[in-house]
């Protein structure tokens, strides 16, 4: 009887910690998601400030281009970095260098979304 309850036991605690890794896990991965979506915020509300600065009013759509690929440097890395940890996190398994890839592109995607409004509510030339 006392070897029973002893595994029984055993059999408890090994399904506590099993579950406490799972959640863990989960936690890990919630964390990392909360902090990509700040990190694309803070991006955007950066590209936003530059977006809406009286100097970009002569601006042709290459120059804001370029200005736009400039600017932020610290949000557009600290995005970059927070999303690679989300990948990493949500998918193991895929190769870093591919995690890398698509926080690159969303980050290009971010700057290519912000030059188009730029061209579409730009007042035309006279």
């Amino acid at each position: 009887m006392r070897m029973l309850t002893v595994g029984a036991g055993l059999v408890m605690m090994t399904s506590a910690a099993m579950m406490s890794s799972v959640m863990a896990d989960d936690d890990d991965a919630k964390g990392a998601q909360k902090l990509a979506q700040q990190g694309r915020d803070d991006y955007w509300h950066c590209l936003a400030r530059e977006y809406s600065r009286d100097s970009n009013q002569g601006m042709t759509e290459q120059d804001f281009g370029r200005s736009v690929a400039g600017a932020c440097p610290s949000e557009r890395q600290y995005y970059r970095v927070a999303l690679l940890d989300y990948l990493t996190t949500q998918y193991p398994n895929i190769d870093a260098g591919a995690h890398l890839a698509t926080a690159n592109r969303a980050v290009e995607s971010a700057q290519k979304d912000i030059v188009s409004a730029f061209v579409k509510h730009r007042p035309p030339a006279k």
